[in-house]
């Protein structure tokens, strides 16, 4: 590829077009661009740019077939962003994605390493099913030299007229959510509910309309016949807490497998949340939540709901996925979803 770029001293290039951003850096104060891209130099530039080291200048008259990094860079967002996404003017080369509407971030993992293995193409993003505030910067766009052959940004192009775009950002849908608490301890109020507070609190992340709540004693057929209750008033999501271990009197799974709901998956490679149960009863999803929850700022509930809200059809092997990433470390000041946990 034939590059028309000059090196001329600053002396000599009033008049002349810069081919890149100049930053300047004012430390603890300042750290940005002072001259953007195609600035046409003037006399009271120099002494400025002397100041910021820079005695010579790259200077460059445009070329076809050429692209200059901030164009390639908006032709790159422009293909590979789709719904709710926007990105920014290139900033010295780079152009950010953002999401405008809160919401799951869903990649097209494949066809962003394909465009990534273009000559001089570089994306970088946050992780798939990253939880997005509206407005949040959750990638950047640009390219690697200053300059590019237009071939590059078109193959990029044609493989998302093709395929699809890379990104997307899914709004969480309203859903009809109730809460099954079982427990002799609970239902006969020898203890105090804990579940109820950190269930709801949780809930409220998301568009819900809460249908209610229901105590069950550790009998079977109690919490079958709330199961089914729920389901006739139409609840999306059923959350059930307590009884999901192993141990004899653990009756909770019992009574999710009995009332003929499906079970997708009992038990996943997640701490917290190892004794976990995902299921669905018709139009209605169940989730049987360990005491974990309870006690844990972040578990698999933090990693679930999310996906149940904007309507991903989970499997068992979406499960079995998150072994890799799962172990959570329980820091001291959680700052999930900035981390590995699940991811």
């Amino acid at each position: 590829m034939s590059i028309s770029i000059k090196k001329v001293p600053v002396e000599e290039a009033v008049g002349m077009v810069l081919c890149h951003d100049i930053t300047q850096i004012i430390p603890g104060k300042f750290k940005g661009r002072i001259f953007k891209k195609g600035h046409i130099i003037r006399k009271e530039d120099i002494e400025t740019l002397l100041k910021l080291g820079k005695e010579q200048v790259f200077v460059w008259e445009p070329q076809k077939g050429i692209i200059h990094e901030d164009e390639a860079a908006i032709r790159i967002a422009k293909a590979v962003a789709g719904d709710n996404i926007t990105y920014e003017e290139p900033r010295e080369g780079k152009s950010i994605l953002k999401a405008t509407k809160k919401g799951l971030l869903k990649i097209n993992s494949s066809l962003l390493f394909e465009i990534n293995s273009i000559k001089d193409v570089s994306i970088a993003t946050l992780p798939q099913n990253f939880i997005l505030e509206e407005g949040q910067s959750f990638g950047g766009i640009r390219i690697i030299p200053l300059l590019t052959a237009e071939d590059n940004l078109r193959e990029v192009e044609d493989l998302c007229q093709k395929r699809g775009k890379v990104f997307g950002v899914k709004e969480y849908r309203r859903l009809k959510t109730a809460l099954i608490v079982t427990g002799n301890e609970v239902f006969k109020k020898r203890i105090k509910d804990k579940f109820t507070s950190v269930i709801r609190k949780k809930l409220k992340y998301f568009p819900t309309k809460f249908l209610g709540r229901v105590f069950c004693p550790d009998n079977k057929e109690e919490i079958k016949k709330a199961i089914l209750y729920f389901q006739q008033q139409g609840a999306d999501l059923l959350i059930l807490t307590g009884g999901m271990s192993v141990d004899p009197d653990d009756l909770t799974p019992g009574a999710i497998i009995e009332s003929g709901a499906k079970v997708i998956t009992y038990g996943i490679p997640v701490q917290p949340g190892n004794m976990f149960m995902f299921a669905s009863l018709k139009d209605m999803t169940l989730l049987g939540i360990p005491g974990c929850v309870i006690y844990y700022r972040t578990t698999i509930l933090e990693v679930i709901l999310p996906r149940i809200f904007i309507g991903d059809r989970l499997t068992k092997r979406d499960f079995l996925k998150m072994g890799e990433g799962g172990f959570c470390l329980t820091c001291k000041v959680c700052h999930y979803p900035n981390c590995f946990f699940c991811r």
